[in-house]
């Protein structure tokens, strides 16, 4: 039997804290089955035509990014969005293929003692790409948006602050000349429950649990708030937000690479050979619904 990390507190929660429709949905659903009823789509993309589109898709973000090392243009793309939404997958998907050395994902641990007293952006700025080079936040400065907001690590005059210096913020990242894209993953409460069970029960995925995906599992509606605050208040027209709905990771992954190629001008680029990006599950902040 595969030991449970966290005491089985996923399991738990699924047989005693998680409301009755959510239970039913991951109880009933079958393999392929989409859990979120307000999905676009019934059942998860095939296999066959993922590939088929995705090994496309590779070939594109190679060529982009030769264009962006002989420009000198930069690439900065932010993906947020709830646990178990799929960033992790989807940036791999993203820099399979690309060179390491020009391509790199950041994704911070919690701030030691110096970083705390630093102005808050400030280890963003760090990682910042030079030219030709493309960085990946996995997680960035919106944590203190959501994540801190909901458990209390910020206080209110802190994440005030945040939204007060986060326009102009975004804005000199533009002015820099910077390629600047925010991504956000959404997915449905028993989708997101589901994926933690399967990651609670494999000894592979378990890494990928924290302490604060336990604790947060009742907080569904308060990150609903913090999330639907965040849209209003940081859906500028100089750094919008693309919202891409995640239930089908295999969707969500080819509409996150398409936005991200649409969003880069490069030699030899086939618009044929990247699609159009499918507007039932990416658009903006009001596909959230």
């Amino acid at each position: 039997m595969t030991q449970l990390p966290f005491d089985g507190a996923i399991s738990r929660y699924f047989r005693e804290g998680a409301p009755k429709s959510v239970r039913e949905a991951i109880e009933k659903a079958g393999k392929d089955d989409i859990l979120t009823k307000s999905y676009p789509y019934r059942e998860e993309l095939s296999g066959k035509e993922y590939d088929t589109h995705m090994d496309a898709l590779q070939i594109e973000l190679a060529k982009m990014q030769a264009g962006l090392k002989a420009s000198g243009k930069r690439l900065l793309v932010v993906f947020e969005g709830r646990d178990a939404a799929g960033k992790g997958g989807t940036i791999k998907a993203v820099t399979e293929n690309l060179n390491p050395r020009q391509a790199y994902v950041v994704a911070l641990p919690k701030p030691n003692e110096r970083e705390s007293q630093q102005w808050y952006f400030q280890r963003y700025v760090d990682w910042f790409p030079a030219k030709g080079e493309i960085a990946l936040y996995d997680r960035s400065w919106y944590n203190r948006a959501m994540i801190e907001h909901v458990f209390g690590f910020c206080t209110p005059q802190e994440r005030t602050k945040f939204f007060r210096q986060l326009p102009e913020f975004e804005q000199m990242i533009v002015d820099e000349g910077i390629v600047f894209l925010k991504i956000w993953l959404e997915v449905g409460r028993a989708e997101q429950l589901k994926r933690f069970l399967d990651r609670e029960g494999d000894l592979l995925k378990q890494w990928k649990l924290s302490q604060i995906d336990i604790d947060g599992l009742a907080k569904w509606d308060d990150y609903c708030t913090a999330i639907d605050e965040t849209m209003e208040k940081t859906h500028f027209k100089h750094a919008p937000w693309t919202v891409i709905l995640s239930d089908d990771k295999k969707r969500a992954r080819i509409a996150a690479i398409q936005t991200i190629l649409g969003a880069v001008d490069y030699a030899g680029k086939d618009e044929k050979s990247i699609g159009k990006v499918d507007d039932k599950i990416c658009g903006g902040p009001k596909l959230r619904g």
